[in-house]
């Protein structure tokens, strides 16, 4: 089944807008994805995206830094409209995800990517949160740093947005340009 672009959404990062270059990027990918700006604190920025979001189900959500903690905690609170979250170095570390008393898994098929390289999201203390959130989790590793430029041409999108990981829990191992992908 082809992908509906018109469910497929891309939150950027803290300062960031809808025309930085990962977001130009997946637009162009995904003709017809929603792509908008967000201002603000994260509550202001919540309440920016829960009117697009809201009454409608099977979202794929792609976060970027700041946009994946938005989208995270988005799912753990609407887990029925996700079909599908995206992960790009996100800022788990931030409130209100670390301070969350009690974190119930949830089930909904989530890809998180991160860099080796990374200066500005640590990596394990966001892959240890987000296992402990996600419990349908696939984590790729890159060699790359905060923005993953080079791993957005690397990164074959289309699989990584299809219903692929929907459908298992098995652990996956594979290789991607010399990097590894894992699923936890």
């Amino acid at each position: 089944m082809p992908l509906d672009h018109s469910k497929i959404i891309y939150l950027h990062g803290l300062e960031s807008t809808s025309q930085s270059g990962k977001a130009r990027q997946f637009a162009q990918k995904f003709p017809g994805m929603l792509t908008p700006d967000f201002t603000g604190s994260f509550e202001e920025r919540m309440n920016q995206l829960r009117p697009i979001l809201t009454d409608k189900k099977d979202w794929t959500i792609i976060g970027s830094s700041f946009g994946g903690l938005m989208g995270a905690i988005f799912t753990l609170d609407h887990p029925t409209q996700v079909c599908k979250l995206i992960l790009l170095t996100p800022a788990l570390m931030l409130e209100p995800f670390v301070s969350r008393p009690e974190i119930l898994p949830v089930s909904v098929p989530t890809v998180l990517i991160h860099g080796t390289l990374d200066d500005v999201v640590r990596m394990n203390p966001v892959r240890e949160l987000a296992k402990k959130a996600f419990s349908n989790l696939t984590y790729y590793v890159v060699d790359e740093n905060h923005r993953l430029h080079k791993a957005f041409n690397e990164l074959d999108w289309e699989e990584i947005l299809s219903s692929w990981a929907q459908s298992s829990s098995i652990s996956r191992e594979a290789a991607v340009e010399g990097r590894v992908s894992r699923k936890l």
